[in-house]
Formats: structure tokens, C-alpha cells, sequence
């Protein structure tokens, strides 16, 4: 059940890390991964799907420590739809609080 709800919540997760600042794929899956269990072959699909549905955009950035790296950038399609995605969640949470409580 673990793995459905996180299938769920990961691109509101995604995109509302992408608000506050662009991060690439490695760097989204660390920050992730310090609150939620997920692998580097759950993100890159979803930041791909994201990507090609105009959610994000992407650029290549200089690293220090290697190679350029690809960053994720949202759109202001992206923005409309984290707001949207948030606002559903919301709702969806208090709703599922009050059907379980004790």
C-alpha cells in the first residue's frame, strides 16, 4: 500500500521542491528520500512525464564537481497545477482524517 500512496503524492511532492528553487534529478530524489523511501528509477519518469506535459522545463547547468548536470524548472503551467494538486490534497487529507479517526 506504501508504494500506491507514493505513486500518488510524488508529483505534488515534485513539484512543489521545484517552487522554491531548479534542482536536478539526483538532487530531487536526495531531498525526497529524507522524508519518503523512493529510488532514482521512480523520479526520472516522473520528472520525463512532467517534462513532456509542460510542467517543467529543463536546462543544463555547470557543476563543480563534474560533468554539467540537466535542471528542472517549473513552468508557470507547473505552478497552476502544484496550486491545483496542493488545494485536491488538502481536501483529500481531511477527508480520509475524518473518516479514520478514532
Amino acid at each position: 500500500m506504501d508504494t500506491q500512496f507514493k505513486k500518488g503524492v510524488l508529483e505534488l511532492c515534485v513539484l512543489s521542491i521545484l517552487k522554491t528553487r531548479d534542482y536536478y534529478g539526483y538532487e530531487l530524489v536526495q531531498k525526497i528520500s529524507k522524508t519518503i523511501s523512493i529510488s532514482e528509477g521512480t523520479i526520472y519518469p516522473l520528472l520525463r512525464r512532467l517534462q513532456k506535459e509542460g510542467y517543467l522545463k529543463t536546462y543544463f547547468g555547470e557543476s563543480k564537481e563534474g560533468p554539467s548536470r540537466k535542471y528542472y524548472q517549473l513552468t508557470k503551467k507547473g505552478k497552476e497545477r502544484e496550486k491545483e494538486l496542493k488545494t485536491e490534497w488538502k481536501s483529500f487529507s481531511e477527508k480520509t482524517k475524518e473518516l479514520i479517526k478514532d
